[in-house]
C-alpha cells in the first residue's frame, strides 16, 4: 500500500542520526587509517544500538500497558521497515520516462534509485539499472527485514533498517569514506548473508509461479551469483537476469571513475523498458511468497514454544 507521504518516515530519522553522529565522530578522531575505521566502528555502535532501542523502549511502553496497543503499534512499525510499494513506485517512474518523456527524463529518474553516475546511460544502460535496483533491493528492502522481524520483530527489523542505511550512506569505497565506512559495509554483508540468497531462492520459485524462465534463472544463479564485489548483490541480479532472459551488470561509471564488472546473464535477447515491469512482477510474487512461508514458521515456531 506505500507509506503515507505526510508521515515522517523513521528511516529518515535514522539517516539524520547517522548524518550527526558521523559530523561529530569525525570531530573527534584523527583523519589517518586508524582513526578513521575506529570512527566507523563507533558510528555503527551508536546508530544500531539507538536505532533498537527506541522501538524497544515504545514498544515496552505499549505492551505494558495493552498487548492490543503494543500489537497495533508493533505493527504499524513492521509496516513502515518494508519498502514493497516505494521500490516498485520509484522504478516505475524510469519506466514510465522511458515511455514517455523521453531518454534525459529517465536518467534523471534512475538517478535517484542508483548510486552510479547515469548521465550518459543509453536507454538500455538505464533500463539495466532500474531491474538491476529492483532486483537487488527485494532483498535489502524487502526480504531481509521480512527476515529479521520473524526472529525478533520491529525493533530487530530496525536493527537490520539502521546497518542498511549506514551502508547506503557511508559504505562506499571513496576517498571519503574508504575507512570509515568499512566497519558499515562489512556488517551490511555480514547481516544479508543468508536474507540474499533466501531472497534468490524465493525469487526463482517466484520465477515458476509467473511463467517465467525459472530453469534459466537456477541456472545463471548457480553460475553467476558471485559476479560482484559484494557477496550478496549478485544473489538476485543473476536470478533476475535468467527469469528474464537477459544479461545485467557490466561496466559502470561511479563518482567520474569508470569501475570494470562481469556481466551476469545471458544476452538471449535485448532488454527493454518492459523488463522493469517484468521486475515489478517478480518483486511482487517474491515479496508475497516470503511473507506467507516466513508467517508460517514464525507461528511454527511461537507453537512449539507455547507462546
Amino acid at each position: 500500500m506505500g507509506d503515507p507521504r505526510w508521515l515522517y518516515h523513521p528511516v529518515r530519522l535514522i539517516g539524520h542520526l547517522i548524518t550527526v553522529s558521523e559530523r561529530i565522530i569525525r570531530g573527534c578522531f584523527p583523519k589517518s587509517k586508524a582513526g578513521e575505521r575506529i570512527g566507523g566502528g563507533l558510528l555503527v555502535l551508536i546508530v544500531v544500538s539507538i536505532s533498537t532501542a527506541v522501538p524497544a523502549l515504545i514498544l515496552s511502553a505499549a505492551y505494558g500497558y495493552a498487548w492490543q496497543l503494543g500489537m497495533v503499534i508493533e505493527s504499524f512499525m513492521c509496516y513502515q521497515i518494508l519498502a514493497t510499494k516505494s521500490l516498485k513506485v520509484e522504478s516505475d517512474k524510469v519506466y514510465r520516462a522511458l515511455k514517455t518523456e523521453g531518454l534525459e527524463q529517465a536518467r534523471k529518474a534512475v538517478s535517484m534509485i542508483v548510486g552510479r553516475d547515469t548521465k550518459s546511460l543509453t536507454e538500455e544502460g538505464v533500463t539495466k539499472a532500474a531491474v538491476e535496483t529492483v532486483a537487488e533491493n527485494t532483498s535489502d528492502g524487502i526480504i531481509a527485514p521480512l527476515f529479521y522481524m520473524m526472529i525478533g520483530g520491529a525493533v530487530l527489523g530496525f536493527g537490520y533498517k539502521a546497518v542498511n542505511t549506514m551502508d547506503s550512506m557511508v559504505g562506499y569505497k571513496n576517498d571519503k569514506y574508504l575507512y570509515f565506512g568499512t566497519a558499515a559495509a562489512k556488517l551490511d554483508d555480514v547481516v544479508n548473508y543468508i536474507p540474499a540468497r533466501l531472497s534468490a531462492w524465493f525469487m526463482i520459485l517466484s520465477a515458476a509461479v509467473t511463467g517465467m524462465d525459472w530453469k534459466n534463472a537456477g541456472y545463471i544463479y548457480r553460475r553467476d551469483r558471485f559476479n560482484h564485489k559484494s557477496p550478496n548483490a549478485a544473489q538476485t541480479e543473476s536470478v533476475m537476469a535468467g527469469a528474464l532472459d537477459v544479461q545485467l551488470a557490466g561496466n559502470a561509471w561511479y563518482f567520474g571513475k569508470l569501475y570494470e564488472k562481469p556481466t551476469i546473464g545471458d544476452p538471449i535477447r535485448k532488454i527493454e523498458a518492459e523488463d522493469i515491469r517484468r521486475a515489478h512482477t517478480l518483486l511482487y510474487v517474491t515479496a508475497v511468497l516470503a511473507l506467507l512461508l516466513m508467517s508460517v514458521v514464525k507461528m511454527g515456531v511461537f507453537g512449539v514454544c507455547g507462546i
